[in-house]
């Protein structure tokens, strides 16, 4: 899909707020070699993963959401917005979406509210999404939140899986504005390929499992993916979408400040770089502390990032994403002025 930004006749979307949670509970390494043939060496030197927050017991992709949202709509100055987005692949149900209650439970009834599903591109196709919302002048002011539980749908005995994901939410608020000013998230390049939707997937809880019928097996009520096969179309697709992206803006990679890509894993982030030709300083990771947190991973990479004072106001940002479906998504924006509210917490050595 072509890269674009806001026409001069229509406004932009504008970053005014931001906000990133996790779950209390904390899953090192260790913990999980207790029930894993694994150990912390194996498990960082191949996803470079220290720990992972996991959601409670009882405790939903909603409530994770809701605190991210309400949050983020402090961070913004604001306790309104007449959109509510979810990206995520974990909804409380497979119907409704997820969105409508989050909207009620901050005070946004009323609101337009809905899910999207990209997998873990989820965050910069509602980032496209909102600020198409904007420009068409049907929104004001989008609250878009990207929350997932893996935990939910991966399978706690897959070592291949369960040591790589993460529960959390990242939230962000955007505002019509002017094309020009800082905040304004344009840019965007989105693309597909449904050719490979067998490579991530659950195969089980939609209408192709249940229109075969029988009872589907436990194995396919859990989350799937074929790592090596997925780790080079993710390295692929992420570096031609920034590329595409970097060309319409009129940008180069010299031009950039942060590297910002969906937080798979630390040999997925460091391999995308280096085809950029970007030096790993400038890529923005918190997978080491966060794991890979799906829709979530780009909003609270970029929350962890500005409350350790690592992202500044005028930094020029690259957002990449890749997920399942095949999908894949990349968009840019400079970093405004943004209050954290309440600080996140900080991420330790």
């Amino acid at each position: 899909m072509p890269s674009n930004t806001p026409g001069p006749s229509g406004p932009a979307a504008v970053l005014c707020g931001l906000a990133g949670w996790v779950p209390p509970r904390v899953v090192t390494n260790e913990e999980l070699a207790e029930r894993l043939d694994t150990d912390d060496t194996w498990i960082r030197t191949r996803t470079g993963i220290r720990r992972r927050h996991i959601a409670e017991p009882g405790q939903a992709t909603s409530d994770l959401a809701v605190e991210a949202g309400r949050r983020a709509l402090r961070s913004a100055g604001t306790e309104t917005a007449d959109t509510v987005i979810v990206a995520t692949t974990t909804p409380d149900r497979p119907c409704p979406a997820t969105a409508p209650l989050v909207a009620t439970r901050l005070g946004l009834a009323g609101a337009a509210a809905f899910d999207v599903g990209a997998v873990c591109t989820g965050f910069v196709y509602g980032l496209a999404t909102a600020a198409g919302l904007i420009a068409a002048g049907v929104a004001e002011r989008v609250l878009l939140i990207g929350a997932d539980t893996y935990s939910t749908i991966v399978d706690p005995l897959d070592r291949a899986n369960a040591i790589i994901f993460g529960d959390g939410a990242g939230a962000v608020v955007l505002r019509a504005g002017d094309p020009d000013e800082p905040g304004a998230v344009g840019h965007f390049d989105l693309g597909s390929d449904g050719a490979h939707e067998d490579l991530i997937t659950v195969a089980a809880g939609g209408s192709r499992r249940r229109a075969s019928g029988g009872q589907p097996a436990d194995v396919e009520r859990h989350f799937a993916m074929r790592g090596k096969e997925v780790y080079r179309h993710a390295v692929t697709r992420m570096a031609a979408s920034a590329r595409t992206a970097l060309s319409g803006a009129g940008w180069t990679t010299g031009d950039l400040d942060h590297f910002v890509p969906h937080q798979a894993n630390l040999r997925i982030l460091h391999s995308v770089a280096g085809d950029l030709g970007l030096s790993r300083d400038r890529c923005v990771t918190n997978v080491d502390a966060r794991g890979n947190t799906g829709a979530a991973s780009i909003p609270l990479a970029l929350a962890d990032a500005m409350g350790a004072d690592r992202i500044r106001p005028g930094d020029r940002l690259l957002l990449t994403a890749f997920g399942g479906g095949l999908t894949w998504g990349s968009c840019f924006l400079t970093w405004p002025e943004l209050t954290l509210n309440p600080q996140p917490e900080r991420i330790t050595p």
